[in-house]
């Protein structure tokens, strides 16, 4: 059960970060108020998948999985410049989350 807690914990949290760039800034209602919501409820999902998994896992797959979602979202929906770079980032982050997972119990 951690692994689906943490799944729509990391899922909450990109919503969240969504809001904030949708807000505006804090110019507009409806987004900012759903940062807190999102964010919240991210780290609600988050504390019970602690219950059954390592929080060293549990923290980098839930960090690490939403910096990828969020460049994804970012260059997909937001339009931002995808380069070499941010593309290599990209795959080193989830290199190091699989990485991660792999260690457990060793």
């Amino acid at each position: 059960m951690g692994w689906v807690y943490l799944v729509f914990a990391i899922l909450a949290e990109v919503a969240g970060t969504t809001s904030m760039k949708a807000s505006k800034g804090f110019t507009l209602l409806v987004p900012s108020v759903l940062i807190f919501v999102f964010y919240g409820f991210s780290l609600v999902l988050l504390t019970l998948s602690l219950k059954s998994l390592d929080v060293s896992v549990a923290y980098a797959v839930w960090s690490g999985m939403g910096t990828a979602l969020i460049a994804t979202i970012g260059i997909l929906w937001f339009r931002e410049p995808l380069g070499a770079l941010k593309l290599a980032s990209l795959v080193l982050i989830i290199i190091g989350v699989a990485g991660l997972n792999l260690g457990v119990g060793r």
